[in-house]
């Protein structure tokens, strides 16, 4: 059996035994709707309670600002609802090119309703052209909506710095922070925002469950109308089980954080990425070095397919990721900045590795000799949990009732350093070597059988010409982008 490292956790992050412990008793014993009049069901309440408290801590809100959601989309979705019922004589909205779905594609159709919406560009390192969001607020903007942090670079955008600018003209600011709450320090009262979206199960809660913290005396119209629950701004039985959960998973953010956790996760990925660029030529970390998350790593490597990479990184156990229901587009237009656009006959494509590093680190849990999975040499994620792979056929790679092997993969990025252990340049399925550029790159072209649709290639980088350890071992068909995160 191959372990498992678990490299994603920007797109989602395992529930911490610590939050699944406290959601175990409302499955099955106290199970209760905490709108009941009786005790059984009152006592549940109180939990809810507890839970609104624990979130408002971690971001430095008052109980009675938080309303909890099915999640981030329902949040962003509710907010920008909220703010065009606030001042419905007001028609247009402003956000960034590099939003979450849950915000951009809402922004979309929106505008197809007859809205106009402003896409304020970012930078080549992904960092927010102030000025020109400045530039776009006038009497009839209602909302502006920019995220906290981004989710595939990593890049924070300073809302503590432009909430007070946009809230001064009159203006509600709505704040994505999916991805910064529980990695970074967030305080909604000193950032002054008037909404901010936050998501359990990207800080080591459970999935399905999320809040939208809503300022005391902001103007406010529900997106689910029904019941009374949520002091009647979000209607429908409270899942109870996982607002515990979430409640619980905010207590550990919050004495991580306290504990300098997001220090420690900072140290290991600037690691992580030495390690990289000394190991692999034609190596370009995406977004602003200096202000990112401290768990965020995005890299790009030139002349390389993501999926053919991740589908070998796969084979070594290690969970990667191309893109995921959290893909914002920020990656194609940073390279839009970069003057890297697409071109099919020039040089290449840049595959994208964006890696998330796990949370909850600040409680040191024990660890089996040899239990877990190298990042590179000697580079230790802790706690990661093996478990089982299956081979592509679907079937168990060990006999059932045999045990497990609990030892780490041996070089487990051996697929990106140049002479890794175990490494033979090989050329994936479907694909046929072709010869040589004029420059010495080798050129692949696409047999029938090809697996992997191509994609717009990238004019990318000036650098010399050099041999890349990985350049034999995919396809050249143009993908511009994969993402791993740890």
């Amino acid at each position: 059996m191959t372990p498992v490292v678990y490299l994603d956790n920007n797109a989602t992050t395992r529930v911490d035994p610590l939050v699944f412990e406290a959601m175990r008793p409302f499955f099955s014993e106290r199970y209760g709707n905490p709108s009941s009049m009786h005790a059984f069901g009152g006592s549940v309440a109180a939990d809810l309670r507890r839970a609104r408290e624990a979130v408002a801590r971690l971001i430095g809100a008052s109980p009675e600002e938080i309303v909890f959601t099915s999640g981030g989309t329902e949040s962003n979705n509710t907010a920008i609802h909220a703010a065009l019922e606030a001042f419905p004589g007001r028609r247009h909205i402003v956000t960034s090119r590099v939003e979450h779905p849950a915000v951009k594609n809402v922004c979309e159709r929106l505008a197809r309703k007859g809205y106009r919406v402003s896409f304020v560009p970012v930078d080549g390192r992904g960092r927010l052209d102030r000025e020109a969001l400045l530039g776009q607020l006038g009497p009839d903007t209602a909302l502006v909506s920019l995220m906290w942090a981004n989710n595939e670079t990593g890049v924070i955008f300073p809302i503590p710095e432009i909430a007070p600018l946009v809230r001064s003209r009159g203006i509600l600011f709505h704040t994505d922070a999916v991805q910064a709450v529980g990695k970074i320090p967030v305080d909604v009262e000193a950032a002054g925002v008037d909404f901010l979206s936050l998501s359990g199960h990207k800080f080591h809660g459970p999935k399905g469950v999320g809040v939208l913290y809503v300022r005391r005396g902001t103007s406010f119209a529900p997106l689910i109308v029904g019941g009374h629950q949520e002091r009647g701004r979000r209607a429908g039985t409270e899942n109870t089980a996982a607002i515990v959960g979430l409640g619980r998973a905010a207590e550990l953010a919050r004495e991580e954080l306290e504990a300098g956790a997001y220090e420690r996760v900072r140290r290991l990925r600037d690691r992580l990425e030495q390690g990289i660029r000394e190991r692999i030529p034609r190596v370009l970390v995406n977004g602003d070095p200096a202000e990112r998350l401290p768990n965020t790593l995005n890299v790009s490597f030139e002349y390389v397919e993501g999926e053919a990479i991740l589908l070998m990184l796969n084979e070594h156990g290690i969970c990667a990721s191309s893109g995921s229901a959290c893909t914002s587009g920020s990656l194609d237009e940073l390279q839009l900045r970069r003057g890297r656009v697409a071109d099919h006959g020039h040089q290449g494509s840049r595959g994208v590795v964006g890696f998330g590093l796990h949370l909850g680190l600040a409680r040191a849990q024990p660890r089996a000799p040899g239990h877990g999975g190298a990042l590179h040499r000697r580079a230790w994620l802790d706690p990661l949990q093996p478990q089982p792979l299956h081979d592509r056929a679907g079937h168990r790679t060990r006999p059932r009732g045999a045990a497990p092997d609990h030892r780490p993969p041996a070089g487990a990025l051996a697929v990106l350093e140049e002479g890794g252990p175990g490494l033979q340049p090989r050329v994936p399925a479907g694909v046929t070597g072709a010869g040589r550029r004029g420059d010495g790159r080798p050129v692949f072209q696409r047999a029938a059988a090809a697996r992997f649709a191509a994609r717009p290639a990238s004019n990318q980088s000036t650098q010399a010409s050099s041999p890349s350890p990985v350049r034999a071992e995919v396809s050249k068909t143009g993908i511009p982008g994969w993402t791993w995160r740890m």
